[in-house]
């Protein structure tokens, strides 16, 4: 059975077991991969009364069948549990070279159940795996922890899939980082690892996935990245973000936590901007051509460290336009706490966008946000709040709930 390695790692973290799983051929052709194998085990292991932030839910990282493979777009993967955010089915995606170095490794999806009395992390090395101790990672943020990882294992080439402190402290928001500018974003799914105590899966393979005809798989690939050069000139210059200006005009871009006020100066956190000030090179995934990534690097008024990448579209529109602020440097910085701390970017800027709605109606005082004054535009108190919440401290621990259980609370 080509293009997949026919082996499924389960991990039991309550006992500290690995295991492999070998599933038929008719399980492959019919799931797929990624979201497909997750929906599969999710319905099929957990259900309605699965606590999201339990030892019984599942976390699961999930490949297709190109992954891997030398094809643009083949360096994505999904990862999906039952959502602390939402309490019902969570999947992510994230590209990067995480997912590849997975099946280069031998597997084609990991199956994380229980919840470890330590923290810990999980090392698959070429069809093998360890659960190993990780209380000197935990408190870490990414950067910090992926050297730690890299020199601990003497090795710079492994990927790492980990969670920051948001994920170590239960932000509902939190997300999965991958190679620290990578995130499997949406659903909180940060939350679930650091539930389980699940540091990180640091992942090395070195056995590429076989295919029916290299010389023609070759051949698709040169031809895919040679039209796909041509139709996304635009977004290898800049990134998504140049989509911030279209996205006013159609009425998608939020401002001010939706309210449909103006943003005249939008063109000041355009992609192009930030490109011209601050872009020192565009960075790219497995096998893809377009490099969309934008690489970023600021020394004052806060100093932007380029291994956390830069922001994208979801990032400018929420940590800025929604928020009101036309601050590009904060808006990078408020980026690198994002990745550094392990959060979704587009929840932590709508959960600080909906406080500051708040704030300016009376709902939140100065007595709620440590002096700060959180009001529409105010950049310095919106990088203060992302730190907050990262650690949930202050008000940060009513907003590391997200936007609903945080109205809700306030009633």
């Amino acid at each position: 059975m080509l293009g997949y390695n026919g082996r499924i790692l389960r991990v039991d973290l309550s006992e500290g077991k690995t295991w492999i799983e070998e599933p038929s051929e008719e399980f492959y052709r019919r799931y797929i991969g990624g979201r497909g194998f997750i929906s599969y085990f999710l319905l099929r292991e957990t259900d309605s009364k699965t606590d999201p932030l339990g030892p019984e839910n599942l976390l699961i990282f999930a490949l297709g069948a190109v992954t891997g493979n030398p094809i643009p777009g083949a360096g994505r993967h999904s990862v999906g549990a039952i959502s602390p955010l939402t309490g019902g089915y969570g999947e992510a995606e994230a590209g990067g070279y995480w997912g590849a170095e997975l099946k280069r490794a031998g597997f084609d999806a990991i199956i994380i159940k229980g919840s470890s009395e330590k923290p810990v992390y999980l090392w698959i090395n070429d069809g093998r795996a360890e659960i190993r101790d990780a209380s000197h990672l935990w408190g870490m943020k990414t950067k910090e922890a992926q050297e730690a990882i890299r020199k601990e294992l003497s090795d710079e080439g492994i990927r790492v899939a980990q969670i920051g402190p948001a994920g170590e402290k239960l932000v509902r928001f939190a997300c999965i980082m991958h190679d620290i500018t990578r995130a499997a974003g949406r659903a909180g799914l940060g939350a679930v690892m650091g539930s389980k105590k699940l540091k990180a899966v640091a992942v090395r393979g070195s056995k590429p996935p076989e295919v029916a005809n290299p010389a023609k798989l070759r051949e698709i690939s040169r031809w895919l990245a040679q039209n796909v050069e041509r139709l996304v000139r635009n977004l290898h210059l800049y990134g998504t973000g140049a989509a911030m200006d279209i996205g006013l005009q159609t009425g998608n871009l939020p401002v001010n936590n939706f309210r449909g006020d103006p943003f005249p100066n939008v063109m000041d956190i355009d992609a192009r901007t930030l490109k011209e000030k601050y872009g020192i090179r565009m960075d790219t995934c497995f096998a893809c051509p377009v490099a969309c990534k934008k690489v970023v690097k600021i020394e004052e008024p806060w100093k932007v460290d380029p291994a956390y990448g830069g922001p994208e579209y979801e990032t400018l529109a929420s940590l800025g336009s929604d928020c009101g602020i036309d601050d590009l440097e904060a808006i990078c910085m408020a980026n690198q706490l994002c990745n550094a701390y392990g959060m979704d970017t587009i929840s932590t800027g709508a959960t600080i966008a909906f406080a500051m709605e708040c704030f300016e109606n009376g709902i939140l005082t100065k007595e709620d946000t440590s002096g700060l004054e959180l009001s529409f535009g105010n950049a310095d108190a919106m990088v203060k709040v992302v730190e907050m919440i990262g650690e949930r401290k202050g008000i940060g621990d009513l907003l590391a709930e997200g936007s609903k259980r945080a109205a809700e609370k306030l009633g």
